[in-house]
């Protein structure tokens, strides 16, 4: 042998031994060695506590299931005994994962192309705590020694890459200190798969999602309210895919709240999106704003059951709810909804129908306990604590306005009720109305209903960005024809008459009894060619009218030529201006005040004897008391004289031209009132 041979066959001796050296180092290596330096360098690194307090080691095997030489190459199998990783130091919860046991395996051949790949990843008794602050401090976003540095971040182009994750039991307790929630969650693996559409049935949008893997169970409390749920999540190798969708099913209660979903997570590692059913159902719909954040009205018991998509890809965060359909109380509701998560706050917009609306059912959303399940929406609120008692006495609304929370988030949706369910009382046909909130400001406009063949057109303004809140309200009542408007009064379906009215009115307050009490404004009201009866006073519910129609008129139905109203409301002083009933018999002159702040009556009724007709009153009438307790009766003495009443009238030549403004210019020949009102400005 050559003297070159001997040393390259010395060199390739040495090259092997050591390999077999370097070999039998790492397999008898005692890698517990190396936990003090790996728990040091991990801590630094995320700035938070690391330790792996139990036994570390390797294991050496070939892997057969790798084509041709690759089998022939030992893949490490690692183990590591009783981890944990703690919390930031701003945050008081000491650990926030802990684990038994981890076993893992990692393939040395794709660390040449930068890759750190783990085929399988298994954990023993993994529990993770997640702790929100009030101050909105959590301990699960992680800030990296590093991560002030762009040169060291950019620096790194490492790929990871995990196939598959198994663990016989995990547990997930969540603490936030803002949604005051303390909810504690275990994961169980199935056993075996269970299919998507075995679960979530009828979803053709989700055919093909990934099989269940796991299942879940909740328990806790999320805004001071009890919270139980349950669901089945996919496993890893949907949750990586990016075709086919990961399945998530869930059934959560939260208080009287119900929410229910299934559907998928499209490419969820790069968060593109959901495509959910979803089910919401609960005594009122303001219980959801501290569940999902979404601010809506107090309402009756109800329940949607719609399609939820999340766009997840733009900056914003878009929530669509869409081809909706459910109820609120017994009215339906269909539509669809989007909700941007944007700043300076969210928005809501849409549109929503109900084809058979429960006017009782809007009740609620101005504090008037009507309609059916009111009685749950009044616990509902008591519970959370905005609830308001109803003065003793007193008839005007006075629950509060949540104006506060108005602020939280933006709305722009139009709502049609195509047809309305109600009493023969309130002849409503349809109604429709576009919301606009805008930093607390709340507008209607316009807020329009059917009635009576006629139409009513508002406009309803409420500055909830302002203390205390200032409302303004402008209506227009047009063509209401008052035999449909009373069609339980026999008499008046012969009549040819109808009503219309103004009213224009401002104020400050936090409730309907509130604005009232402050408002300024005014209120025009013309009926022409109707009936008045005691048995419509009756009907009206107006027992103080039937008392004052009988001492006015006897039992009889008496026609009226015209009545005419012209109030001047000021600091919630409503004062007559003009107030008249033109009968067969007699100028029924009606002046006072009606004070919305006390809610009391003050008025005086004075009959003005037609000709020689007989009118048997011969003193004037008072109505006064409480809205709750009114008492009528007949006032010491004798009736105004025909001169004086005269020169009374004469100071309602403004209010009576006014007045004529209400007569539609086709109508102004056969309507009575032009007669009445044309007689009265020359007065």
């Amino acid at each position: 042998m050559s003297r070159t041979a001997k040393i390259l066959s010395w060199i390739a001796g040495g090259i092997v031994l050591l390999a077999v050296i370097l070999i039998v180092v790492v397999a008898t290596f005692d890698w517990n060695r190396l936990k003090p330096t790996i728990n040091q360098k991990v801590s630094a690194e995320i700035n938070r506590p690391f330790a792996i307090r139990g036994d570390l080691g390797v294991n050496w095997q070939r892997n057969p299931e790798q084509p041709g030489w690759r089998r022939w190459v030992p893949w490490p199998h690692l183990h590591a005994q009783d981890i944990l990783l703690g919390s930031p130091q701003e945050v008081t919860e000491e650990t926030m994962v802990e684990l038994a046991r981890v076993d893992a395996t990692l393939s040395p051949l794709a660390l040449l192309t930068r890759q750190i790949y783990l085929p399988w990843i298994k954990l023993q008794h993994p529990v993770v705590r997640l702790v929100q602050q009030a101050d909105g401090r959590n301990n699960w976003t992680f800030t990296l020694a590093n991560s002030d540095k762009p040169e060291v971040q950019s620096g790194s182009n490492w790929g990871f890459r995990l196939d598959s994750i198994a663990f016989d039991q995990g547990q997930i307790n969540y603490r936030d200190a803002q949604h005051k929630a303390d909810v504690a969650v275990t994961v169980d693996p199935l056993g075996k798969p269970v299919p998507y559409a075995q679960l979530a049935g009828g979803n053709d949008k989700q055919r093909g999602a990934a099989d269940f893997i796991f299942g879940w169970h909740a328990k806790g409390h999320w805004n001071n309210e009890s919270l139980t749920g349950s669901g089945k999540l996919g496993g890893m190798l949907s949750l990586r895919s990016h075709t086919v969708p990961f399945p998530v099913q869930a059934d959560i209660r939260n208080g009287t709240t119900r929410v229910q979903l299934d559907g998928a997570i499209a490419d969820p590692l790069n968060l593109q999106g959901l495509d959910l059913r979803l089910r919401f159902s609960g005594d009122t719909l303001a219980s959801l704003h501290g569940l999902t954040g979404v601010l809506l009205p107090d309402t009756p018991p109800y329940e949607t059951d719609g399609h939820l998509a999340v766009d997840l890809r733009q900056k914003n965060t878009v929530f669509s709810y869409e081809d909706f359909n459910g109820r609120i109380g017994a009215s339906d509701i269909h539509g669809s909804l989007t909700y941007h998560q944007q700043q300076p706050r969210p928005l809501l917009t849409g549109a929503l129908e109900s084809r058979q609306l429960r006017m009782a059912d809007l009740g609620p959303l101005i504090g008037v306990e009507s309609g059916k399940g009111s009685a749950k929406t009044a616990r509902e609120k008591a519970r959370r604590g905005d609830a308001t008692v109803q003065p003793a006495g007193k008839v005007l609304p006075h629950d509060k306005f949540d104006s506060k929370s108005w602020r939280t988030m933006d709305a722009d949706i139009r709502f049609s009720g195509k047809r309305i369910e109600h009493s023969s009382a309130l002849p409503l046909s349809d109604m429709s109305t576009h919301l606009r909130l805008k930093n607390g400001d709340l507008r209607l406009d316009p807020l329009r209903f059917g009635i009576a063949g006629g139409n009513l057109n508002a406009t309803v303004h409420l500055q909830g960005d302002k203390t205390p809140l200032q409302g303004q309200v402008d209506m227009h009542v047009r063509g209401l024809k008052l035999r449909q408007l009373f069609p339980a009064v026999q008499a008046m379906q012969g009549a040819l008459g109808q009503l219309n009215g103004d009213a224009s009115l401002s104020g400050r307050g936090n409730s309907v009894a509130d604005l009232l009490a402050t408002s300024n404004g005014s209120l025009k009201l013309l009926v022409n060619d109707g009936v008045i009866s005691r048995s419509l006073m009756e009907i009206v519910g107006l027992n103080v009218g039937n008392y004052v129609v009988g001492k006015l008129f006897g039992d009889d139905e008496v026609k009226i030529n015209c009545a005419a109203a012209s109030l001047q409301v000021t600091h919630g002083l409503a004062e007559s201006k003009l107030f008249v009933f033109d009968t067969a018999n007699a100028l029924i002159n009606i002046s006072g005040n009606v004070n919305l702040a006390r809610e009391q009556l003050d008025l005086l009724i004075n009959p003005e004897s037609k000709g020689m007709r007989v009118f048997t009153l011969r003193s004037p009438l008072y109505v006064q008391g409480s809205f709750k307790n009114p008492d009528a009766g007949v006032k010491a003495g004798p009736l105004i004289a025909r001169g004086v009443a005269a020169v009374a009238l004469g100071t309602v030549v403004g209010p009576a031209a006014a007045l004529l403004a209400l007569v539609s210019p086709s109508d102004n020949e056969t309507n009575q009132c032009t007669k009445v009102l044309q007689q009265l400005k020359g007065k």
